[in-house]
C-alpha cells in the first residue's frame, strides 16, 4: 500500500531528537588508533593532483565505491580528499533522519576505501578559498547528485567555480543512501503485509477448527 509506504518514509527519524525509529542512538566509539589504523598514511607527493570531494557518504555503498573510483581516474597521480560533513550539517539539507551513520562510522566507512588517500572530519559545506589553499586543491569534483544551497542560498561550490577547477562528474551509477532506505522500507512492509496475510489465514484455520470441535461436541449431547 503506498499510503502505508510514505507514511513510513514520512515518519522516518522525525522523533523530537531527531533519532532513528529502527537503529536508535549509534553507541560506537571513536579513537584515533582506530582512524590510524584505517588511514594510508601517505601525504601528497610532488605531482600529484589533489582532488577534493565533499558530501555525506551515508550507509558508505557502491554508488560512493564507483564515484569514487570514477574521481580517482581524473589524474594520472591523484591525491583523493574527501571532505564528510557533521552529522548536524547533513541533515540540515537532507532532513529526515538523516546521517543514519555518524560522523565517526562514516569517516572509517570512507578511509577504508582505496581511492580515498585523505578525509576531512566535519568540513565546512561551502568549498571556501581556506580549505582550497590549505589543502592545495588542483580539482574539485562532483556526482549527479543535487547540490543543496548553503545556509545563506549561495553555491557551496561557487569559489572552485570562480577558480575553473570545478568538474561535475558521471560514474553511471545512480544508486544513492535514499534508495537503499527505500528498499529497507519497503521490503520491511511487505513482510509485515506477509505476515498478516498468514496471520489471517492462521486464524480462519483456528476458527473453523473450533466451530467443527463445537458442532460435534453438539451432536453428542443430543445423542
Amino acid at each position: 500500500d503506498n499510503s502505508d509506504y510514505q507514511q513510513h518514509a514520512d515518519n522516518f527519524g522525525k522523533g523530537p531528537k531527531g533519532h532513528s525509529p529502527w537503529t536508535g542512538v549509534s553507541q560506537f566509539l571513536q579513537t584515533s588508533q582506530k582512524i590510524i589504523q584505517f588511514a594510508s598514511g601517505k601525504e601528497p607527493q610532488p605531482g600529484d593532483t589533489i582532488i577534493y570531494v565533499a558530501g555525506a557518504f551515508d550507509l558508505f555503498h557502491i554508488g560512493h565505491v564507483d564515484f569514487l573510483e570514477t574521481v580517482f581516474k581524473q589524474a594520472e597521480r591523484p591525491y583523493v580528499i574527501v571532505g564528510l560533513h557533521f552529522d548536524q550539517e547533513v541533515n540540515r539539507y537532507k532532513g529526515k533522519n538523516y546521517p543514519i551513520m555518524n560522523i565517526h562510522e562514516r569517516t572509517l566507512s570512507v578511509l577504508a576505501c582505496r581511492y580515498v588517500s585523505e578525509v576531512v572530519i566535519g568540513a565546512p559545506y561551502a568549498v571556501d578559498k581556506d580549505l582550497l589553499d590549505h589543502f592545495k586543491v588542483d580539482l574539485v569534483c562532483h556526482g549527479q547528485t543535487e547540490v543543496f544551497p548553503d545556509k545563506d542560498g549561495v553555491d557551496p561550490y561557487a569559489e572552485p567555480k570562480r577558480r575553473g577547477i570545478f568538474r561535475a562528474v558521471d560514474s553511471r551509477n545512480g544508486l544513492t543512501t535514499d534508495d537503499i532506505v527505500q528498499r529497507i522500507i519497503e521490503n520491511r512492509l511487505q513482510f509485515e503485509a506477509r505476515n498478516q496475510k498468514k496471520e489471517a489465514k492462521e486464524m480462519a484455520v483456528i476458527e473453523a477448527l473450533r466451530r467443527r470441535e463445537d458442532g460435534e461436541r453438539g451432536q453428542a449431547a443430543a445423542q
